[in-house]
């Protein structure tokens, strides 16, 4: 996929519908994973809670919101999800390493153990595993908290 520029910047309330859509076509397309809530929900909730309560950051690609992350005020990941045409396209790396830039110190994730992918994904960008759950989540799926901080005399 060739695109002329990929712009990492905050959200706008008028983005939330999109990274709505973007983690439900994720949910639609994956078949380990339970829908919790509808669609209309999700997005009820990417406008009402995500969007005042985290720092959410998009990848625009020509004007175009292709991929998104939401970081907590603590230093945690609580979601990174590209559109369909756009994974595996490097938006995942340019948005967690901006985070890293928020976050230097350290920043924090859970994935599910199902998600080998991004499991994969994360251990290259030097996290490292720090627990397990048998699935203390909504989805009762069990996962992995995966933790990163810079090594001594790195930059990212």
């Amino acid at each position: 996929m060739m695109s002329r520029s990929c712009i990492i910047r905050g959200a706008d309330k008028a983005d939330m519908p999109i990274c709505a859509a973007i983690l439900n076509d994720w949910i639609d397309e994956t078949s380990w994973m339970p829908r919790v809530h509808d669609h209309e929900d999700v997005e009820r909730y990417y406008s009402d809670i995500v969007f005042q309560e985290r720092q959410v950051k998009i990848a625009d690609i020509d004007g175009r919101v292709c991929a998104f992350m939401a970081l907590s005020n603590d230093a945690y990941v609580t979601a990174l999800y590209a559109n369909r045409a756009h994974r595996r396209a490097g938006l995942g790396k340019s948005l967690i390493d901006h985070a890293k830039t928020l976050f230097p110190d350290q920043l924090n994730l859970w994935t599910f153990d199902e998600n080998k992918e991004a499991q994969r994904f994360y251990n290259r960008e030097k996290f490292i595993e720090v627990r397990r759950t048998n699935g203390d989540n909504e989805e009762n799926l069990p996962d992995i908290l995966f933790q990163w901080a810079p090594t001594e005399g790195a930059t990212s």
